[in-house]
């Protein structure tokens, strides 16, 4: 005896598109993620964001463009811009980093 015909579900194709778009989407915001953390070591002297407290001698990073804080970030690391810490700081940070980190604060309003 033959069974009647039934038409597949797409439950299981329209569940595996589901998870292709999460993880495009999921490694979007684990870089996100990654960014704002490399971002949060920053916060202590130059503020949340790049904001820093007002009429404080440290200068806040947000809405600066992203090729001066790249510049400064590459010559406190090359040593032709002295400074106290961001000269030791920016040196623990790859060209891909401080890249990020200048995309990231310029962002900032």
């Amino acid at each position: 005896m033959r069974t009647p015909h039934r038409p597949r579900s797409l439950a299981p194709l329209l569940v595996l598109a589901g998870l292709l778009g999460c993880g495009a989407a999921s490694a979007q915001t684990a870089q996100a993620l990654h960014i704002r953390a490399l971002a949060a070591t920053c916060a202590n002297c130059h503020g949340t964001d790049g904001r820093s407290v007002p009429g404080s001698a440290i200068p806040s990073l947000a809405g600066l463009s992203r090729d001066y804080i790249a510049q400064q970030m590459l010559a406190f690391q090359n040593g032709s811009r002295p400074a106290t810490v961001m000269t030791q700081i920016a040196k623990g940070f790859s060209a891909e980093q401080l890249d990020a980190l200048a995309a990231y604060f310029a962002a900032q309003k």
